[in-house]
């Protein structure tokens, strides 16, 4: 029986269009079938408004800023014009800038880069690691995995309360759990930071394209964020927040486009003035292309009203758990408790199989891709499987054997792009493998997981 009701499914939107969504992959037992894209957590599938945004634009495109023709002109209008479409999709406020990246890892390293001398830096265990690791000229403090929201700000408030009051310090903080999904309480630990003299980060990378991100509202000095998990294309990302760190700091980059002015010196050195707004940051030819799928991605995800989208998608994260809790050999993984609240990325465990082998069936006997491993948050998951949050980890498939016990995961996740038909394949698919186990036999072969193909199906 469809967990999917007629009633439920008539009072919620329907799935946005996306890149792929027509796409077949063959099967090892046999037959193709339409590709179910459940790993939405690492990067979200380009949407179809998104994509015909950019062809459109595509036959104009031309290097910004210093060009005098036409295409040149045209691409700096769109690509500053890009610059205040994300200004309005994040609610900047009066004087934030906003700088265009790589990704969010780019972004956060950016930031890193520009933290006065002798910051101290403040940073959970559970962070992803784009967010854990940029911190290395940073008096870095690490703050234990919290068990509840409260908790959370109760251990930056203690941190906070411990630390010199005179330097300058930084909070850095996920908006969304890429490994449970779950809701952190930005707005109260952005008043803790601020109560105490320190500014915040945001990471919102699993946050912007599940809820709105309002920064005015949050009251957070940076928000951090990636085109790929938003419905664009790859290579490209977003730093929004305070100036004053950014005018004041050498450019994370140094060339064209960052510098204002350059001269010899008498002594044959070269003096520089650099740029104080963005472009202080954006040395080089930016990806003007990948500019302005964000802000395709922005327009397309506010006519489409977030609140339509997150109801729908608190209705798969639902089912998915529902279907989850009927099978007993399944843990899912969390911080927070069954009832907080999470978007759409779930990671759990099942009781006698290698999460790798579990993937790996997935895909190539149901068409189903998830993601195995430690989603680079290599503490937080070794935390949440009772394993030593030291250990020594790798992403991707362990060395154990198919069927072997392992200390990595099995990560679900969806969102605006995801119909009904995928969410009810991946339920039936683990019921069927946890209850009649995998039709084909697997091997380990470059530290993945991967069907035997000179095995038959074990029908």
């Amino acid at each position: 029986m469809s967990v999917f009701t007629a009633a439920a499914d008539q009072s919620l939107c329907a799935p946005l269009p996306v890149l792929g969504k027509d796409v077949t992959v063959p099967l090892v037992t046999g037959g193709e079938v339409s590709y179910a894209a459940l790993d939405y957590a690492a990067s979200a599938p380009a949407l179809q408004r998104v994509w015909d945004d950019v062809a459109a634009y595509a036959p104009y495109y031309g290097s910004v800023h210093r060009g005098a023709g036409y295409l040149s002109q045209l691409s700096t209008d769109l690509f500053e014009n890009s610059r205040a479409t994300v200004a309005e999709f994040l609610g900047c406020r009066a004087g934030d800038q906003v700088i265009f990246t790589r990704s969010t890892t780019d972004s956060l390293n950016l930031l890193a880069s520009v933290v006065p001398a002798g910051c101290q830096v403040f940073v959970y265990e559970t962070e992803h690691h784009a967010s854990l690791l940029p911190w290395r000229d940073a008096r870095v403090t690490y703050l234990n995995a919290p068990r509840t929201p409260a908790q959370a700000v109760e251990t930056l408030e203690r941190a906070l309360a411990e630390r010199d009051p005179y330097g300058p310090a930084l909070v850095c903080v996920t908006g969304a759990s890429n490994v449970t999904g779950e809701l952190w309480p930005v707005k109260e630990l952005a008043a803790a930071a601020h109560a105490h003299g320190a500014r915040i980060v945001l990471d919102a990378a699993q946050l912007a394209p599940h809820h709105p991100v309002d920064i005015a509202e949050l009251d957070v000095d940076w928000v951090a964020f990636s085109g790929h998990k938003l419905y664009a294309p790859f290579g490209s990302g977003v730093l929004a927040g305070r100036a004053d760190w950014l005018q004041e700091a050498e450019p994370y980059l140094a060339g064209g486009g960052a510098s204002r002015k350059v001269a010899r010196r008498t002594d044959g050195g070269v003096d520089v003035e650099w740029h104080s707004t963005a472009a202080r940051h954006e040395a080089g030819s930016p990806n003007v292309i990948g500019v302005y799928s964000i802000a395709a991605a922005c327009k397309a995800l506010t006519e489409a009203g977030f609140d339509n989208l997150v109801a729908r998608e608190q209705h798969l994260v639902a089912a998915v758990r529902a279907g989850l809790a009927e099978v007993p050999e399944v843990k899912v993984l969390s911080l927070f408790g069954d009832d907080a609240p999470r978007v759409g990325v779930i990671s759990f465990v099942v009781e006698g199989w290698n999460s790798s082998h579990f993937a790996a069936a997935l895909s190539a006997e149901y068409g189903i891709g998830v993601r195995d491993g430690l989603f680079c948050a290599h503490p937080l998951v070794r935390t949440l499987l009772g394993s030593d949050p030291q250990e020594v980890g790798e992403c991707g498939a362990p060395e154990a054997e198919p069927g072997e016990r392992s200390l990595n995961a099995i990560r679900v996740s969806f969102g605006a792009g995801t119909p009904d038909e995928h969410i009810e394949r991946f339920l039936r698919a683990v019921k069927e493998l946890v209850g009649k186990g995998a039709r084909w036999k697997y091997r380990t072969e470059d530290g993945r997981c991967v069907p035997d193909r000179g095995a038959v199906a074990q029908l």
